[in-house]
């Protein structure tokens, strides 16, 4: 009886091999507690999930999630301070770094369509003083800060930065000035943490008070937003959860570095009112949706933070984990880990 399967081509059983090799030397260079965490069985509760991320490291974990129709809920895992073994706390203040960059985002375009500021007018319209200093300062405007095209660099990337840490009173400004630019204003995207920086002094400079005092008023006390700090300077210490970086015997907590603090709740309240349009009015909403993003990541030494809204299921997810690495693995544990908790919500609808 002639065989009716068709015959495999010399040319795809080459390609297969190529492809198999390929993808087995790829995996050979990801780490392997990448791949456990990715292919490791679904659990079947969110629970469980923050319990297994301990498993990689992690010292504490915190995950908030708040889903329409339910009473939030609140997942720990490991220590709020490992040194004292005292256990996660489902409403510790941590260090939400770049999160932060969603509150500039939203000051600047309460401000702008209030007229207090322009996303058209120049950087050295607020600071003259920075013509010589930041190149291409008399072109970048304020709408190209918002969205990170300015190519003014990232003070966080220049060395000298981190080798003056913590940088007490120092102008952490100054690792950005004198440099060349990374590009043309407004030709391509560079994410840089000067842009934020700057946005925060034109805050200042337009309301005449500080940062934290303008999100008070327009932002916090509106939400009832009752644990968002501008630093440590405002808190208890021991309210804070501890900060760990790998290979390092130190708690990152302690260090001053001008990082606006919060609970789990309070970013996820924050984040549910900006997605629902609950916290910007409607001209507000259709310029913030032109200029920024809706959900953020936070990292910092001995912080990292993800917070998200997911429209499909209409819930916010929240997830503090206090140890960080050099070589970003931890990294990207908290993004596989936060899809996790997402599917598993997913699944349960």
């Amino acid at each position: 009886m002639e065989n009716t399967k068709p015959k495999t081509s010399k040319k795809k059983q080459i390609f297969r091999i190529i492809l198999f090799t390929s993808t087995f030397i790829s995996l050979w260079f990801v780490p392997w507690i990448l791949v456990k965490a990715w292919i490791l069985p679904l659990p079947n509760t969110v629970q469980e999930q923050v319990d297994q991320t301990l498993g990689y490291g992690f010292d504490g974990v915190i995950v908030y999630v708040d889903e329409a129709g339910k009473p939030p809920a609140f997942y720990t895992a490991g220590y709020h301070d490992s040194a004292k073994q005292i256990p996660a706390k489902p409403n510790a203040l941590f260090k939400i770094a770049s999160i932060s960059k969603l509150y500039v985002a939203v000051a600047i375009t309460r401000l702008a369509n209030e007229n207090r500021i322009s996303l058209d007018k120049r950087l050295t319209d607020y600071f003259p003083e920075l013509s010589s200093r930041i190149e291409n300062a008399d072109k970048i405007t304020l709408r190209m800060m918002v969205q990170h095209r300015s190519g003014i660099p990232n003070f966080t990337d220049n060395p000298e930065y981190w080798k003056n840490q913590p940088n007490t009173n120092v102008d952490v400004l100054k690792y950005a000035l004198d440099l060349p630019a990374n590009f043309e204003p407004n030709k391509d995207y560079g994410y840089s943490n000067t842009n934020y920086l700057l946005l925060s002094r034109i805050i200042e400079k337009v309301t005449g008070g500080s940062r934290q005092d303008y999100f008070k008023k327009e932002i916090l006390i509106p939400l009832g937003l009752n644990n968002t700090y501008g630093s440590i300077n405002e808190v208890n210490i021991e309210d804070v959860m501890s900060g760990y970086y790998v290979g390092i015997d130190k708690d990152f907590k302690n260090e001053d570095n001008g990082m606006m603090l919060a609970t789990a709740e309070d970013v996820g309240k924050f984040l549910r009112a900006l997605n629902d349009g609950s916290l910007l009015n409607e001209q507000e909403m259709e310029m913030y949706s032109s200029l920024y993003e809706f959900n953020h990541g936070g990292l910092a030494a001995g912080y990292q933070c993800l917070a998200e809204y997911h429209k499909d299921i209409d819930a916010v997810v929240v997830q503090f984990m206090n140890t960080t690495d050099f070589e970003g693995y931890q990294w990207n544990l908290l993004e596989i880990t936060h899809n996790r908790v997402v599917k598993i919500l997913r699944k349960g609808k």
